[in-house]
This record gives C-alpha cells, sequence and structure tokens, in this order.
C-alpha cells in the first residue's frame, strides 16, 4: 500500500494551513474550514502562469519521483 504525499497551502481565503494531495495539483477544491473555493497549486512554483498545467504535472511527477527515490534508498 503506498502513502499519499502532501504539501502544505495555507487558504487563500481564511489563511489556514491545509494538507493537499499531489496528485490534485491544478484541480479546483474546496476549503475544509471556509468553503472557499481555490486551484490548488504548488506553492515553490510561486504565481504559476494561467497556462501552467503542464508545469503543474511535471512538478508532481519530479515530487513522486523523489519520494519513490527516497523510499527505494537502501538504510
Amino acid at each position: 500500500m503506498s502513502k499519499a504525499t502532501f504539501f502544505i497551502r495555507a487558504c487563500p481565503t481564511c489563511g489556514r494551513r491545509l494538507q493537499i494531495r499531489v496528485e490534485y495539483l491544478g484541480r479546483i477544491l474546496k476549503c475544509r474550514h471556509c468553503d472557499a473555493s481555490f486551484e490548488a497549486s504548488d506553492p515553490s512554483l510561486g504565481n504559476a502562469p494561467p497556462n501552467a498545467e503542464k508545469s503543474l504535472l511535471d512538478r508532481a511527477n519530479q515530487l513522486l519521483e523523489s519520494i519513490d527515490a527516497t523510499r527505494n534508498k537502501p538504510r
């Protein structure tokens, strides 16, 4: 069973910290606390251009690959 990979982002409306699954990058989500809608984006990209879906997917794949590489390292 694989574990989900998350990133932390503040809700743009209420400011509460949210754990967002990497798989949800580029999707419209709702804050669990204030019910505001926002697009899930990688906070390390800053303000991405409007047509940045491909770069979001590339970044998500990089994050997933880095997690896989970390898990597969011998201890």
